[in-house]
């Protein structure tokens, strides 16, 4: 069993009688890319400010390392690298001073991690944070996230202006990152991005963590979509119970959470004339707990 890294316990935040997040509980092992999604407004990024005593939590706890973590507490900071939604950097420095500046923040020598970082992700040292792009800032943010090399990365919508090329690029560092062990909790809206680079996800509803899973066990088990012609359609949804998508003449579209197996022996009961039976996406998945 790995090292838990990361563990949140009924964390919640209020702003007033507004509800943020209530009652946020999980646990993120070593070397995990746990995905965090949902829409805007969701709670996304309101849960990873408070992790990041960025603001002051309702209630609950946060553990780094089975130690509780506190705003002042430097030595759990250093172990994190920190990449938030929107970055404000000092507009009058260039990228070269701003590197400069956030290395004498560590007594270890990162300098040469910084250089890779630079080099990989294609970035301008010379010009002026305020003359960067959405997406060259995106880059300073990522390389100022990762540059100390920390145990634990917290990425929020971390892909957010930059280029396909890049985005790539970018899966390519988190891949290798996960390799060396770091704990990487990665927060966003874009649903492709998860099933590609994350162990588990976690779906967050109206401040509320409704659903964690391993996204090969969520997009193998979860929903299934049946289209099927057939002219006793109207006992199928009868008996079946189906949840409807839509309905043309002798055509259905249902969805089901039945197992295959179970599915095939009910439907094998009538006449069927054409059947399609397809596995959910994250996307549909992600739709199906949000309606």
């Amino acid at each position: 069993m790995k090292n838990c890294v990361i563990e949140i316990q009924n964390l919640t935040k209020y702003y007033g009688n507004v509800r943020g997040v209530e009652n946020i509980s999980l646990r993120l092992e070593e070397g995990e890319i746990f995905g965090f999604i949902g829409p805007n407004g969701a709670g996304k990024s309101t849960t990873i400010r408070s992790i990041m005593n960025l603001i002051n939590k309702t209630s609950g706890k946060v553990f780094i390392e089975n130690k509780e973590f506190n705003k002042n507490d430097v030595e759990i900071k250093e172990k994190i690298g920190y990449l938030p939604s929107e970055i404000c950097l000092y507009d009058d420095l260039t990228v070269k001073e701003m590197l400069d500046y956030h290395e004498k923040f560590y007594k270890k020598n990162i300098h040469k991690k910084r250089e890779e970082l630079v080099s990989v992700l294609q970035l301008d040292e010379k010009k002026k944070i305020e003359d960067l792009s959405l997406g060259n800032l995106k880059k300073l943010g990522i390389i100022l996230a990762f540059m100390h090399e920390p145990k634990i990365l917290i990425l929020d919508e971390p892909t957010s202006g930059l280029d396909p090329i890049m985005q790539n690029v970018f899966y390519e560092l988190l891949k290798k990152e996960k390799q060396k062990g770091t704990t990487i909790f990665y927060s966003t809206h874009i649903l492709s991005e998860v099933s590609k680079i994350c162990d588990r996800v976690g779906i967050i509803k109206e401040g509320s963590l409704i659903k964690i899973e391993k996204v090969d066990d969520l997009l193998k088990n979860s929903l299934t979509f049946v289209t099927l012609t057939a002219k006793d359609n109207k006992d199928i949804i009868k008996d079946m119970n189906v949840d409807i998508i839509s309905e043309e003449e002798n055509t259905i579209k249902f969805k089901t959470n039945m197992l295959h197996d179970e599915l095939i022996k009910k439907i094998s009961a009538y006449k069927i004339d054409r059947i399609l039976i397809e596995e959910a996406t994250l996307e549909d998945l992600f739709l199906h707990y949000y309606q």
